[in-house]
């Protein structure tokens, strides 16, 4: 029997404070634009059936019942009771939280009370330096201010994480920009920007990623499927090829996000690249029946000790369930084969189990060391 009775969840962010119809949450199970197709419904896929089959025991219903039912017993608990039973049922002992998205999502604390777990703040670069020009009246300011903001944000923090890939694509230049190059972006940022606006400018991008590389914190990358719209190409991780070389031997690792379906070129990176990890996250998420191959897949190219588990999840609950419980059920099922094959000692596979589930998270992250709390 495997066990991981620790599990760190290196990237999530909050759950909604919100009640939510059955529209409504639907809509946070599908990644396309828009609404599912007339006669259908995003209940039918993969992350939709692990919902069903997990979440309403913890609820007080039986497996796989219908949407309806579930989300009316949902309502009948409260957003909040109902969100801190399937988070405290999720296993989850310790939660990484990107703070940068935008609604009515819980923050570390928050969350950590709900889940009665530990939780520790990821700091968004671009919404960083997004809330930085909003208070910058000259270039001069804002890339002293930046400077300084990414400085002290990474005294709390416990990573960094950037969305450079589905602001411009991966495909970046891997070198530093010059100081020039970075005025001069700036300044045209700046002047045809309304307040609020989003940073796509690639030198801007290029220059937070080494702000944040300087910092020594973790630097998290978004990789593979990603915002409805994105064109999945531009995010192949195998782009930042040259990225990772420029960084080698820095002192800053590397995460590469999500990365599915590109997960063996993730893998890859993590086995050739020492400070580059690969994230499990939505691979096993989105797949759910289907996890266990995708998890095999991924144990066949990457040292054991550069993978981490995460949830992925974003705004309801039951996806750090179902994160969590596909991935439990996923290495389970793929090494205890190996164990029951002869292939691999139940010592060894009980061994990299701990690794993946949580202590190569507590090593990167500092998490040992009592990191920046939540």
């Amino acid at each position: 029997m495997i066990e991981t009775p620790s599990l760190v969840d290196q990237y999530c962010h909050g759950v909604l404070r919100t009640e939510l119809g059955l529209g409504t949450f639907e809509t946070h199970l599908g990644r396309g634009e828009g609404p599912p197709a007339s006669g259908t419904t995003f209940f039918d896929t993969q992350t939709g059936f692990a919902i069903r089959r997990w979440c309403p025991p913890l609820l007080g219903l039986e497996p796989h019942c219908a949407p309806a039912r579930y989300l009316a017993r949902r309502r009948e608990l409260g957003v909040m009771e109902a969100g801190r039973r399937l988070l405290r049922g999720s296993g989850i002992t310790t939660f990484l939280v990107d703070t940068g998205l935008p609604g009515d999502l819980t923050g570390p604390a928050e969350l950590a009370r709900a889940a009665a777990a530990d939780a520790h703040e990821i700091v968004r670069l671009e919404l960083l330096a997004e809330q930085v020009a909003d208070t910058s009246g000259t270039v001069e300011s804002f890339l002293a201010n930046l400077a300084e903001s990414v400085h002290a944000a990474a005294a709390d923090a416990v990573a960094f994480t950037s969305v450079a890939g589905v602001r411009h694509g991966l495909a970046l230049a891997p070198q530093p920009p010059g100081p020039g190059e970075v005025r001069g972006a700036a300044g045209r940022w700046l002047a045809g920007r309304i307040v609020g606006g989003p940073l796509t400018d690639p030198v801007l991008l290029r220059h937070l990623l080494w702000i944040a590389v300087a910092s020594g914190r973790p630097l998290q990358l978004h990789a593979g499927l990603g915002e409805p719209g994105l064109r999945i190409d531009r995010t192949d991780p195998v782009l930042l090829t040259d990225f990772a070389r420029a960084t080698a031997g820095l002192g800053t690792d590397l995460i590469l996000l999500h990365g599915y379906p590109y997960r063996r070129h993730a893998a890859h990176l993590a086995g050739i690249f020492p400070h580059v990890y690969a994230d499990l996250g939505p691979a096993l998420a989105r797949t759910g029946a289907r996890a266990a191959a995708v998890l095999a897949e991924i144990l066949e190219l990457a040292p054991f000790g550069k993978l981490l588990f995460s949830s992925g999840a974003h705004g309801l609950p039951e996806l750090h369930v179902v994160g969590a419980r596909l991935f439990r059920d996923a290495l389970a099922r793929v090494l205890g084969g190996w164990v029951s094959e002869g292939a691999w000692s139940l010592g060894d596979a009980q061994r990299v189990a701990t690794m993946i589930a949580a202590g190569t998270a507590a090593r990167v992250y500092g998490l040992e060391a009592g990191g920046a709390g939540g």
